[in-house]
């Protein structure tokens, strides 16, 4: 007799049907596990023996096989081990085999039987309800699990009550669908003294979803008006939060089943490598820039991160995903962030002061700044040059507008260019392309000069050409205006700086 029994394997944002199938034959005693299993699948063994063991049931003195199927299929992680216990169960005629036909089992087993959180259990969930069937989890993912609409979960502390369950001695409790989790309070507007130009400048950014880098010297305010852009950004969509809560599933970041509607907000340091950053390691997992999928990725001292790792971005910032490829796994993650970054004009940090700036001046600046290429430079839509604050500036009173009053224009703009993009897939005017661009984003005959005359002196490439088009749609947005006039295209270009290329 074979035993069958359902479960997952996650190829990015992907679960993939893997069909778990227990052998018990006449012969030597072992226990086989056969299907391209990695370390972790094939150490479930062990796990697998002690748990039946915890619960007083001893193997068959026979030649037990495990073949996950499809046998092609790379199989990673720890989740394996329920599906591999419950068809052994099965195939030892401990519990219903045809009865497990019904759902898709996940999960990692302690030693004594108590079944674990393990990472991927919302995609699971979802790969279940696209099969029409329910779910055996963890009982700490139950929460997570419900999320997905209509798919029965039978949450599970441990293996012993769940075979109560399905033999009907006892019933496992309904898991309720996690918490929507409120967003954290964050820096205020107002907390910014001056810097008029860097706040209008992180409105449009808010607005649009442009990228954004700020240049000035330490202790001007970069980084606490970076910390502020999550509380003046619209809070995600039902189906935002979702595919956000994907990304943190697979990462095995998403506690408790809580859902959050707050855009994510990373900020890795700058040590961080190439993997840490696009994803990847032995078991490939999201990095930085798909666990900031729908919020911002926020690179401070933006210099001192390799250069390599800091060009890995290039490809996900014009595509909106990351391709991670290895010798035995090639799998694509989410990667539509807005990047704000933040940089000293030079290592000193004092370039063009006469009191604090250093004696190499300003080959100093030159070398500094060319450490991050021409090619990054030119997909960030603003640059903003923010000046040193005084004392007189830090003695002046609170400014009058917050992060409340730049949110309620920021969700206005937000929402004219939703009812803009309705049905064409795009979220926001930073991705606005093709016919798209040419219908929304072509600026009136004294903006068109404009563009025109600024992009020949100042040698625009045709990426930095459309990145301005898109910029001034969305200072249009903010003004209310329904067409592009020279005034947006104006302001769009004096956040453009002239970057070399490499």
């Amino acid at each position: 007799m074979v035993a069958l029994v359902q479960t997952v394997a996650y190829l990015g944002l992907e679960a993939r049907g893997v069909e778990v199938q227990c052998q018990i034959a006449p012969g030597l005693p072992r226990f086989n596990l056969v299907g391209l299993p990695d370390k972790a699948v094939n150490e479930s063994r062990e796990r697998v023996h002690a748990a039946l063991a915890a619960m007083g049931l001893a193997l068959p003195p026979k030649r037990i096989t495990i073949n996950l199927s499809l046998a092609d299929l790379p199989k990673e992680g720890s989740h394996y081990d329920l599906p591999i216990a419950l068809a052994l169960l099965a195939a030892m005629g401990v519990t219903d085999a045809e009865q497990l036909g019904d759902f898709v089992a996940v999960g990692e087993l302690a030693l004594d039987g108590r079944v674990v959180a393990s990472p991927g259990v919302l995609l699971a969930a979802l790969h279940a309800s696209s099969a029409d069937k329910g779910l055996i989890c963890p009982a700490a993912q139950g929460g997570e699990a419900r999320w997905a609409s209509g798919v029965p979960v039978l949450a599970a502390p441990d293996l012993v009550s769940l075979l109560n369950h399905l033999k009907g001695t006892t019933r496992l409790p309904e898991p309720q669908p996690g918490e929507v989790e409120a967003a954290a309070p964050g820096p205020d507007l107002k907390q910014v003294k001056g810097q008029e130009v860097a706040k209008r400048a992180l409105e449009i950014a808010a607005a649009g979803g442009h990228n954004l880098l700020m240049i000035g010297p330490p202790g001007a305010g970069k980084s606490l008006m970076a910390a502020c852009l999550p509380g003046i950004l619209p809070p995600l969509s039902a189906a935002e939060a979702l595919e956000v809560s994907m990304v943190a599933s697979v990462a095995g970041t998403l506690e408790e089943g809580r859902i959050s509607r707050a855009r994510p907000f990373r900020s890795p340091h700058h040590s961080a490598s190439m993997a840490a950053l696009t994803g990847g390691g032995l078991r490939v997992k999201p990095g930085e820039v798909s666990l900031a999928h729908l919020g911002v990725l926020f690179l401070d001292e933006l210099p001192e991160f390799q250069r390599a790792v800091l060009d890995s971005l290039r490809q996900p910032l014009e595509t909106g995903v990351v391709d991670v490829a290895r010798a035995n796994a090639h799998v694509t993650f989410p990667a539509r962030v807005q990047l704000v970054a933040a940089m000293n004009p030079c290592r000193c940090g004092y370039l063009g002061d006469p009191a604090l700036g250093c004696s190499r001046a300003p080959r100093c600046g030159a070398d500094y700044q060319a450490k991050v290429s021409g090619p990054m430079l030119d997909r960030i839509d603003l640059h903003v040059e923010v000046d040193p604050v005084s004392a007189a500036d830090l003695a002046l009173p609170p400014p009058a507008e917050g992060s409340a009053e730049v949110a309620a224009r920021v969700a206005a703009a937000r929402r004219e260019q939703e009812q803009r993009l309705s049905g064409t897939g795009k979220r926001s005017n930073a991705e606005l392309d093709g016919d798209l661009l040419e219908r929304h984003a072509t600026p009136d005959e004294a903006g068109r000069k404009l563009l025109m005359q600024a992009a020949e002196a100042m040698r625009l490439s045709a990426r930095g050409y459309t990145r301005m088009l898109r910029v001034a749609r969305t200072i249009a947005d903010l003004a209310g205006s329904a067409g592009i006039g020279r005034i947006h295209v104006a302001e769009a270009l004096s956040y453009r700086r002239v970057v070399g290329r490499s």
